[in-house]
């Protein structure tokens, strides 16, 4: 059975434009959380969010592109773009069936909807523009990194909100072992517009706090809801022997397990499915718990949903077992893009030898039992890392990253 290596990877963070600078910024507990400037705000209940800032989409795409792409897809294509440059991949130079694109979103282009909506009823139906048909749509970052790079192999859209960014990663494996030979994979999302953010509200779950620096607290006992975001990480799969096979190329690491699991409707009577997932997740790895070197949680900074996820960990690890740490406690939740720049942060954790912190969350609440990573980075030796995301609705998604073997 062939082996999934990450080859390449492309970042667009609140935090960090480019993986240097998210990185660095990550390492020394930079945030991008900060009162919304995308449009005025003030008269929301929700004023803080993790906006990308200092990202021109005309610097690095071609004009033609603009007027038919969502600021999502814009973000995506330039991470796309980013993630061959790493793996030193030209796709002109593969055949155009060998590569597949497998991305997550959550949303689709909101910001591109609500501005043709606004032409139609405000100006008239001739106003909107014949590009709605599809930039509005879950695939179109699929489609549109498809299209620029001449890939024309298997391709697909997965739809499970944050644990979005870890199933196309699977569903990217997937394709590997069937016989692609690359694909381009990941999440990056955003919503950050009034009908976005409008959308959000109602679930009660986002922070309405308007202090930057405790607005989202996962794991703390001050916890009062998550802070949405934009952006996330695309990411190069190939087959682990034909990456080796490279000359002066990254590995950052093997897909080596993945599992998701559906939770039961509330109010059943019936146990979160988080824990099955994590443990599946480390059976098909081949690995077991003493093995793993850190979680990087879900991190929902909502009550209920850690304790659950606490729960979860320390009932698979022990209490205090295994290092635990919330690096999107700097971006905020970006919905299909924050597992992905998770990913993103694991895979950098096991090249450096360094765990991020968890920025906000001064001490974790005792009833959780975890060895949470705050204050600073924490250096360490970590091979083996297990990756947790929980999309709105009930989806559990776990993928565990490991080393890879020189």
């Amino acid at each position: 059975m062939s082996i999934a290596a990450i080859t390449g990877v492309g970042v667009v963070a609140p935090n960090g434009l480019g993986t240097a600078e998210y990185w660095s910024a990550t390492l020394n507990g930079t945030s991008g959380i900060d009162r919304i400037t995308r449009f005025d705000a003030s008269s929301y209940p929700v004023q803080l969010a993790g906006e990308v800032s200092g990202f021109a989409a005309e610097a690095h795409l071609p004009s033609r592109l603009l007027p038919q792409t969502d600021h999502m897809t814009r973000m995506a294509l330039v991470a796309a773009d980013w993630a061959l440059a790493d793996a030193a991949v030209q796709p002109g130079e593969m055949p155009e069936f060998d590569m597949g694109v497998v991305t997550a979103s959550a949303s689709g282009g909101f910001e591109f909807g609500q501005r043709e909506l606004e032409n139609l009823w405000g100006r008239g139906p001739e106003y909107v523009s014949a590009y709605q048909s599809f930039a509005w749509f879950y695939a179109v970052n699929t489609g549109q990194i498809s299209i620029r790079n001449g890939m024309r192999g298997p391709s697909g859209v997965l739809v499970s909100e944050q644990a979005g960014g870890l199933d196309a990663l699977a569903h990217a494996r997937r394709h590997l072992r069937k016989g692609t030979r690359l694909v381009l994979t990941g999440g990056v999302d955003s919503s950050l517009c009034p009908w976005g953010l409008t959308a959000q509200i109602p679930s009660g779950l986002l922070s309405r706090s308007t202090e930057r620096g405790r607005a989202y607290l996962p794991f703390d006992a001050a916890a009062q809801g998550y802070v949405p975001g934009e952006g996330g990480a695309i990411l190069v799969m190939e087959e682990l022997e034909i990456a080796k096979a490279g000359c002066d190329r990254p590995i950052y690491g093997v897909l080596a397990g993945y599992a998701s699991t559906f939770d039961p409707p509330p109010r059943s009577g019936r146990q979160p499915r988080l824990r099955r997932a994590i443990e599946l997740a480390l059976s098909d790895a081949g690995v077991v718990a003493d093995d793993v070197d850190a979680v990087f949680a879900d991190g929902a900074g909502v009550a209920e949903l850690d304790r659950v996820e606490a729960a979860a960990i320390s009932a698979v690890f022990g209490p205090y077992g295994v290092p635990v740490t919330v690096p999107k406690s700097m971006t905020g939740r970006l919905f299909s893009g924050g597992a992905a720049l998770d990913v993103v942060a694991a895979l950098l954790s096991i090249r450096d030898g360094v765990l991020p912190p968890t920025v906000g969350t001064g001490r974790p609440a005792p009833e959780y039992q975890l060895d949470l990573v705050t204050g600073a980075a924490r250096p360490g030796t970590v091979r083996t890392v297990l990756v947790l995301a929980r999309g709105y609705g009930g989806f559990n998604s776990a993928v565990v990253l490991t080393a890879p073997q020189v």
